[in-house]
């Protein structure tokens, strides 16, 4: 381990779980727990609970989980000593550093560097003979010299290895440039080449003012339109927004969404400086609480084709779901920001941004635009469609608020649209049940087990060693006995690949020294197996009370279950050889 045990102790020590996961959840008291809605997921009712008292967190709707290192983990993004620095940064410790700590240091240090350097070339290339014709393109869009210095913007050469040759001289490696999706090695000449090529750069740049990664588009009509570094050691495409590094100064009454770049630099240069955009994916949950972080609402504005509707939809969900106010902006006569701010000006633009609608106001106009309702077949699929618009609002009061909106605009009465919203409602509420009944009946078989595939191969084995992992986690007095030989069993009993791992582990991270803790295995496992894990412990709290005569009971089943495996492929092998 890179961080000795004491010092790891030291700083879960210093940073109460509690204080840690109220940074990112509204935590509410719940007996002796706290709870709140989830981080890693959308949902609508809390099932994200912090145990006070063995500091640690689990998630029923998800499965995350873990002790506050693995919160961090995967709540920043960060590997198990990322993590580890991040805390004892916010507790003040300085943590012992020895040479493999340094050269993973170096990796990121290096990472950040080189785009630095990568981004500096592309500027470079911009405003030399070979970038005339980008520059004669981003003109036509009107990007002045400033906005176009202000956010970086370059031009990748129509080169091999025009920037491969440029970051080697600047004495960064094959590897480094390949890891930070700069280049690629190419299958027939064996050497890297330049992944952008001919295209104008955009830098994505963190809030901390790093270069962390690059989207480049084409200069005419050919595809991929767009072209997005992957995720490398210093990017997650889904957990940053490009130009959040200027619009957090300016949005805390209202972000802008946008889909691209290019809305994006438009609006900045018309004076929206609180402009973001997604990083080449449909928004994340990830991303929708990031904007929860810096903003009371947000307006979409997504392109007006059915793509961007489509994908308008999916954002307006996530993001009312962490509580923000969200509207779509309406426009007509253009099919994006740029373009309509191009026609019709900034000031017409904004006057659009206050007249923004909501959720439910655009659909209904959608829906209305889409049928005639002097007809009463067109005006029977127009109520049967806004009736699905309301069923899928939460609240009462706002659906109560939208049938009687909807009631006055088609001639209905209140009641009977009232009637056929709760119908469709307890159709979903049939639906869902439906569906999570069949999903509890494969998970308790084991079926479609990420963590681990093995548990529906013998699920009485699985269940006995998942039973044996949570009263040795719980109990290390228990772990001890194991360890010494008094309780008898090796990890050759255990029959998941995922348990024995576990049982290894832990057996080699006990010692009589410290107090044994299982959220040191972070060290070895992801933050998705650390929430089963966390699921594995929680177990102990539904078996007896006499966890050492469990715990011996428990070895039993899984030995006798390995034995009828062996004795089971022993009579396969004899048939088969009494066959020949």
């Amino acid at each position: 381990m890179l961080i000795p045990p004491a010092v790891i102790e030291e700083i879960k020590f210093r940073n109460d779980i509690e204080s840690v996961v109220s940074a990112y959840v509204n935590l509410k008291p719940a007996g002796s727990n706290l709870i709140g809605l989830c981080p890693f997921h959308s949902e609508k009712t809390p099932s994200f609970t912090v145990f006070k008292n063995t500091q640690t967190c689990y998630c029923f709707g998800c499965g995350s989980g873990g002790d506050v290192v693995t919160f961090i983990m995967k709540m920043e993004n960060l590997d198990y000593v990322s993590a580890l620095e991040f805390l004892a940064k916010r507790v003040g410790i300085t943590i012992p550093r020895n040479s493999n700590d340094e050269q993973r240091q170096v990796r990121s240090t290096r990472i950040l560097e080189m785009n630095k350097s990568a981004a500096k070339f592309f500027h470079s290339c911009l405003i030399s003979e070979s970038g005339k014709e980008a520059l004669e393109y981003l003109k036509k869009r009107k990007f002045s010299p400033a906005l176009i210095k202000h956010f970086g913007i370059g031009f990748a050469p129509n080169s091999f290895d025009a920037l491969y040759k440029h970051l080697k001289s600047q004495g960064f490696t094959d590897k480094e440039m390949i890891s930070g999706f700069l280049c690629k090695m190419s299958q027939k000449t064996n050497r890297p080449f330049d992944l952008f090529r001919n295209r104008v750069i955009i830098p994505i740049i963190d809030t901390k003012g790093n270069v962390i990664a690059f989207g480049g588009r084409v200069l005419d009509d050919s595809l991929p339109k767009y072209l997005n570094s992957s995720d490398t050691p210093v990017f997650k495409k889904s957990k940053n927004l490009f130009a959040l590094n200027y619009a957090r100064r300016d949005c805390a009454d209202r972000i802008i969404l946008c889909e691209g770049y290019m809305d994006v630099i438009a609006l900045h240069g018309a004076g929206f400086s609180n402009a973001v955009a997604t990083l080449g994916t449909a928004i994340t949950p990830e991303q929708a609480r990031i904007m929860e972080k810096y903003t009371k609402s947000v307006v979409i504005a997504y392109d007006s084709d059915e793509a961007g509707q489509r994908a308008a939809d999916k954002a307006f969900k996530l993001l009312g779901e962490v509580g923000l106010d969200v509207k779509i902006l309406k426009m007509t006569g253009a099919k994006d920001p740029d373009e309509y701010i191009k026609k019709f000006g900034p000031e017409r633009f904004k006057r659009l941004l206050d007249e923004s609608k909501t959720h439910f106001d655009y659909k209904f106009e959608s829906i209305l635009s889409k049928h005639d309702v002097s007809q009463t077949p067109e005006k029977l699929k127009a109520l049967s469609q806004v009736t699905d618009v309301i069923a899928n609002v939460a609240s009462a009061v706002e659906r109560e608020i939208y049938i009687a909106k909807v009631s006055e605009k088609l001639d209905v009465t209140k009641d009977n649209l009232k009637h056929d919203v709760d119908k469709k409602i307890r159709q979903q509420i049939k639906e869902k049940q439906k569906n999570e009944s069949r999903k509890i009946m494969l998970e308790s078989a084991g079926f479609g087990d990420r963590i681990n595939p093995d548990y529906a191969k013998n699920v009485r084995a699985a269940s006995a060693e998942e039973s044996i992992l949570s009263i040795i986690l719980t109990y290390p007095e228990l772990l001890k006995k194991v360890k010494d030989g008094t309780a008898e069993l090796c990890a050759d009993d255990f029959f998941t690949a995922f348990g024995k791992k576990i049982f290894e582990k832990s057996i080699e991270l006990y010692s009589d020294d410290i107090s044994f803790d299982y959220g040191l295995l972070g060290s070895e496992f992801t933050p998705d197996e650390m929430g089963r894990i966390t699921a594995i412990v929680l177990k102990r709290n539904k078996l007896s009370q006499n966890g050492e005569q469990e715990l011996y009971d428990c070895i039993k089943v899984l030995k006798s279950e390995k034995e009828k495996q062996t004795a089971s492929l022993t009579d396969i092998i004899n048939a088969r050889r009494n066959k020949q």
